[in-house]
């Protein structure tokens, strides 16, 4: 199927506007600065900071973070309300929606993420390829190649639920006692959530809270695309993963 197919998306707790950050000037021209400038291997050589664009308040391991400052493995990073952070960090670009919690564990060098612990609200994230990385949730864990993906955090009264979409590429997730290969073209989602009599359960999901411009922008920091923009196809964003 062609990209006549309209992208859609369910929104769960998010107001259309802030998935229209990629839209601002400031975020294009931050972009635009950060390509010329050479990305994260020439932002590392000068001592610049790996911070592509931060709007509201950010935390790094419970301090202040500053736009000037870098984020390096081994931080713990916390967005505020209506805030929105945006950066690269080895071979891995990310957004961190508001009011959400992660923290970046170290792998074989400094630079290098070996597993992003989500622990509360979203991120998007573009991963180069390489060995094997991780992406903790409270209900799931997923193993990721190079690839680009969305993750979510709800926290309900009836427990958490871990929500995760591969957007393109090969990942592996494990979630309730289930070991599971999701391959997708275009939008692969499940979600792990309480079930009835205790427990948790493996689900096929929609398309939840992301764009795919969103991918876009992040795999253009790294000096990539998208699946679909290599391929020119796009299908119904329904979750399913294919054309």
């Amino acid at each position: 199927m062609s990209d006549r197919h309209a992208e859609r998306h369910e929104l769960q707790g998010r107001s259309e506007a802030e998935l229209l950050w990629f839209q601002r000037r400031s975020v294009i021209q931050a972009a635009a600065a950060w390509v010329s400038m050479g990305g994260i291997g020439a932002a590392l050589a000068q001592g610049r900071s790996n911070i592509v664009e931060l709007t509201g308040d950010a935390m790094v391991n419970g301090k202040q973070l500053l736009p000037t400052q870098q984020i390096q493995t081994g931080d713990t990073v916390e967005t505020g309300p209506k805030s929105n952070l945006i950066f690269v960090l080895g071979s891995t670009s990310m957004q961190m929606r508001q009011n959400s919690r992660m923290t970046v564990e170290r792998g074989g060098s400094l630079n290098a993420v070996s597993v992003l612990r989500l622990i509360t609200g979203g991120v998007a994230s573009v991963w180069g390829k390489g060995r094997t990385r991780q992406i903790s949730m409270p209900t799931l864990t997923a193993g990721i190649r190079g690839t680009g993906v969305y993750a979510e955090v709800f926290k309900e009264a009836s427990g958490e639920r871990s929500y995760f979409c591969n957007c393109y590429g090969v990942v592996d997730v494990v979630a309730a006692g289930t070991r599971s290969t999701l391959e997708a073209q275009y939008h692969k989602a499940v979600i792990a959530q309480p079930k009835a009599g205790g427990g948790f359960e493996l689900e096929s999901a929609k398309a939840l809270n992301h764009t795919d411009e969103e991918q876009e922008f992040l795999a253009r920091l790294l000096g990539q695309r998208t699946a679909w923009q290599v391929s020119g196809q796009k299908s119904n964003k329904d979750g399913k993963g294919g054309y």
